[in-house]
């Protein structure tokens, strides 16, 4: 079982790039796309929280990566719930008309 364009689509839409081949592996063992977006959320979580949150040179830079987490846990979370109502599975995304500016 592969990905379809438009699950592909809502994929890329909620991960940025991602590898085809690899969400495909996910999609296979998975069964949905919800479940593949938020197993690969869940990694970048993991990776990032496996490494200190925050580093600072002092008086060259200071990196902080506590609200990148955050976020992840919020779309993670927002996943969830979707995934919680069955009438949702297998989401397909809406293509959205850009209107012309005047």
């Amino acid at each position: 079982m592969m990905l379809t364009d438009i699950q592909y689509a809502y994929l890329r839409s909620e991960l940025g790039e991602a590898d085809r081949d690899d969400l495909d592996a996910r999609y296979e063992r998975l069964g949905t796309v919800e479940a593949v977006a938020i197993e690969v959320l869940r990694e970048r979580k993991a990776m990032l929280v496996s490494d200190p949150l925050a580093v600072t040179v002092q008086g060259v830079a200071t990196v902080n990566n506590a609200e990148n987490v955050k976020a992840l846990e919020r779309q993670i979370a927002a996943l969830e719930d979707t995934t919680a109502d069955d009438s949702t599975t297998n989401a397909v995304p809406v293509p959205l008309l850009r209107h012309r500016s005047r």
